[in-house]
């Protein structure tokens, strides 16, 4: 039986591509690298102590360019930082100091206003050429009235040319109507009473601007002290009543005196008074008010 050849481990087995080194190379490899140590003891056990290192020398980069020296340097780099110290000062300076706000330009502030005279048309529309409009000013700087307010005063005069007769036994009947109320009145000579109902006009009409509209047919022709009012009246509320007594007194006036018709009419105390409260429309609450809009 032949005999079994062992196996070679890894070490012992030669590599093709790198050899082996011997004890003679090992031992010198490790003299070299206790070199260096042992020299650097010796050094400090020497009397003189540690020696300061020589100065290293720098190899100029080409001939022709010198070394900075460490001031040069040192003023190289505080004028590279200049600028951003600067920089970083102003930003300081704005924060601490907000600039003011400045107000936004309102626009067309650079026109002219123009300034149309009270009672002038703007748009010059039936305006004569020969005629200023800014007379009016003039006119009311001397204290003259403009065209309008001469007209309301012409309407709060009294009419001068009422020619009623005022006999023990004259009698003028007239109805008038407002909304939905109805009053029937006669004048008749007298001292300026009301009698509305069977009560004083104070007492039927608590409030005073209703009464002031109820006298006024009176007042304008002159008559207000030398004729009583009796109505009846029905249906309606308290203003509509009022209403309905001034169109029937108004009315009264004009059968004691046709005369009057001009006049009266031009004040508007014959004009009967059509407004009356809209009718309710189906799929609405009022008669324009509409239930409130839900999208979901």
């Amino acid at each position: 039986m032949a005999d079994e050849e062992t196996p070679q481990t890894p070490e012992e087995q030669p590599d093709a591509q790198h050899a082996v080194p011997s004890e003679d190379a090992t031992q010198i490899a490790g003299s070299t690298e206790e070199a260096a140590p042992e020299a650097a003891q010796e050094a400090q056990e020497s009397p003189g102590g540690q020696t300061s290192p020589e100065p290293a020398t720098v190899a100029a980069a080409g001939e022709g360019h010198a070394v900075p020296s460490e001031d040069a340097a040192r003023i190289a780099g505080s004028v590279e930082d200049a600028p951003l110290e600067a920089a970083q000062e102003a930003a300081e300076a704005e924060e601490e100091e907000p600039a003011p706000r400045e107000k936004p330009a309102v626009p067309g502030a650079h026109l002219e206003v123009d300034i149309v005279p009270e009672g002038a048309d703007p748009l010059g529309r039936g305006a004569r050429e020969d005629v200023d409009p800014y007379a009016l000013e003039e006119d009311a700087e001397q204290g003259e009235p403009p065209a309008g307010e001469e007209q309301d005063a012409t309407l709060s005069e009294p009419i001068s040319t009422a020619a009623i007769d005022l006999a023990s036994g004259a009698r003028y009947r007239a109805t008038g109507k407002r909304k939905t109320a109805i009053a029937r009145v006669t004048l008749r000579p007298g001292t300026g009473t009301y009698l509305v109902n069977g009560r004083t006009l104070e007492q039927h009409f608590p409030r005073h601007t209703l009464q002031r509209n109820i006298r006024q047919p009176l007042e304008t022709v002159g008559y207000q002290d030398r004729m009583d009012v009796v109505a009846r009246l029905h249906g309606g509320g308290i203003s509509a009543q009022a209403g309905a007594l001034r169109h029937g007194v108004s009315r009264a006036l004009l059968e004691a005196d046709p005369n009057l018709r001009g006049e009266l009419k031009r004040r508007g105390f014959l004009t009967r008074d059509s407004r009356a409260k809209e009718r309710k429309k189906a799929g609405l609450k009022k008669a324009r008010k509409k239930p409130q809009f839900s999208k979901r």
